[in-house]
């Protein structure tokens, strides 16, 4: 497998400079890439230079992955209209350890070979005074160098601090101080980092004699649509799924406009060239299949193979008209878990439930599912009502632990689109 030849029919290069393919052909080479923990986790956007350092792993080069605990304090301005409001250097630290153990998942880790490290750029930083960055790092650049940069032009307007003005500076050095620790000769990343990138090549030609460094950019991931890839109304597509549940996750996949998906497999399958495009033959005329191929694919990879059985379970139960009380109760805790979190959900005492309880008493006082008990009885009357697939005759039944999904879900449908669950704590 050889890494260009990847990324090309992935069609997922933007640029490259002169003599880097050549480079990758002679040896084991190491590439970074870098990651600021201004956001809470990982997103999917992430997630297309994660994919980028695996290719290049599995091209069995060494990967290095760069968390900015530095860079971050600061704010690149690349692709943003305004300054950045900066985080609490608690945030950002909190940030950086989720984030680098969501980054563990994804790429093997270790000190031989071509196993992938992790660096922090605060270290590089964090015992350098400002009169040895000046004259050590603010030296190499010329201000005229910089302001050649898109990050910087294209904010000349709207305005730029000093701070945020010397990011390229700050993420030239990390290439430089990668190169000399790390004989790190690449640094990737989206086309919008092609300036920081080049800088960082530009600043090891002028300061290190005989050195070769290189700058490979990806093509930003857009939808047909013209929207920004990753979004969605609720906001980011996270790679938590305490921000973005397993099933939301799978869910924006199958959701997916058509035309999107032949770009988001070569993105993100690690499938070979010949398996996509058989697969994209044989379903050529299906492309809700070929959604599902995907979503799989990757909620499995991102999630867990438990999450995608959940998730399964989930679509059955929101969706499947035919599914039975039995089907119901076979449904996995995990599964009733991960619906609750998808519907209208309420939570009570297991004392509340005691040796029964009515069900108008427990779906108006202790659940607010309906707000009288007249409405209550017009649904039972109305044959609208069902617990746990079942449906409810009589408006004087009770509910007890012998009806418990699991040993602690209730499940009540009031018509064909409202949705309740009931847990017990």
């Amino acid at each position: 497998m050889k890494f260009f030849d990847e990324l090309e029919w992935r069609e997922m290069l933007h640029d490259v400079t002169p003599g880097a393919e050549e480079a990758t052909e002679k040896g084991m080479c190491t590439a970074y890439i870098g990651f600021d923990p201004t956001a809470p986790s990982l997103t999917i956007g992430n997630y297309v230079q994660i994919m980028i350092l695996s290719l290049w792993q599995n091209s069995g080069h060494k990967p290095i992955v760069l968390m900015g605990g530095a860079t971050g304090r600061i704010g690149d301005p690349s692709g943003k209209d305004e300054e950045r409001q900066l985080k609490s250097y608690e945030e950002l630290d909190h940030n950086l350890n989720f984030q680098v153990k969501q980054m563990e998942k994804f790429l093997e880790f270790g000190d031989s070979g071509n196993k992938a490290i992790l660096r922090n750029n605060l270290d590089f930083y964090k015992d350098m005074n400002v009169l040895s960055f000046l004259r050590n790092v603010g030296k190499t650049l010329t201000v005229s160098y910089m302001m050649s940069k898109d990050s910087v032009k294209n904010r000349l307007d709207s305005g730029l601090s000093f701070t945020e003005f010397s990011y390229q500076l700050l993420q030239a050095y990390d290439f430089q101080y990668l190169y000399e620790k790390d004989n790190c000769n690449f640094q990737m990343g989206g086309s919008d980092q092609w300036g920081n990138i080049t800088s960082g090549t530009e600043f090891i030609r002028r300061n290190l004699t005989d050195a070769k460094a290189y700058a490979v950019t990806s093509r930003l991931l857009a939808k047909s649509d013209g929207k920004k890839f990753g979004k969605s109304t609720k906001g980011n597509i996270w790679m938590d799924p305490n921000l973005t549940s397993p099933y939301q996750f799978y869910q924006f996949w199958i959701n997916a406009d058509d035309a999107d998906i032949p770009m988001f497999t070569r993105y993100f399958t690690f499938r070979t060239k010949d398996e996509v495009l058989e697969m994209e033959n044989e379903l050529a005329d299906d492309p809700r299949a070929q959604k599902e191929i995907l979503a799989e694919e990757l909620t499995k990879r991102i999630h867990s193979e438990n999450d995608f059985h959940a998730v399964k379970g989930v679509s059955e139960i929101l969706f499947n008209k035919k599914l039975d009380t039995d089907g119901l109760r076979g449904m996995t805790s995990d599964t009733l878990s991960m619906v609750s979190k998808e519907i209208n959900s309420f939570e009570i005492d297991k004392n509340v439930l005691g040796n029964g309880i009515k069900l108008q008493d427990l779906a108006t006082e202790h659940c607010p599912i309906f707000t009288s008990l007249s409405e209550f009885r017009r649904a039972v009357k109305g044959n609208a009502l069902s617990v746990n697939k079942n449906k409810v005759t009589d408006a004087d039944i009770s509910v007890s632990a012998e009806d418990l999904l699991q040993n602690q879900y209730i499940m009540i449908e009031n018509g064909k689109k409202n949705k309740f669950m009931v847990s017990i704590r």
